[in-house]
């Protein structure tokens, strides 16, 4: 919800090619117009963050959470 009223407020009034009058852009054009885009761009961020994990040592927390071996406490 908000982020739709957040990308309405960035692709800003669209004009109706009919009435020649302004209008809002509907949600479905909204995601014509973004949703591509944003989740390629989420998608290589994971890949490159699950990269650098990768190569981190096995008592890193990050690590130990992808991998899912998480045992004991945190260090305070």
């Amino acid at each position: 919800m908000f982020g739709n009223m957040v990308l309405k407020r960035i692709f800003g009034p669209n004009r109706d090619e009919v009435t020649r009058e302004w209008r809002r852009l509907h949600n479905q054009e909204l995601y014509v117009l973004h949703s591509p885009n944003i989740f390629r761009a989420i998608k290589s961020r994971i890949v490159r963050f699950a990269g650098h994990v990768a190569h981190m040592g096995d008592n890193r927390g990050a690590h130990r959470f992808f991998v899912g071996r998480l045992n004991g406490k945190r260090p305070l």
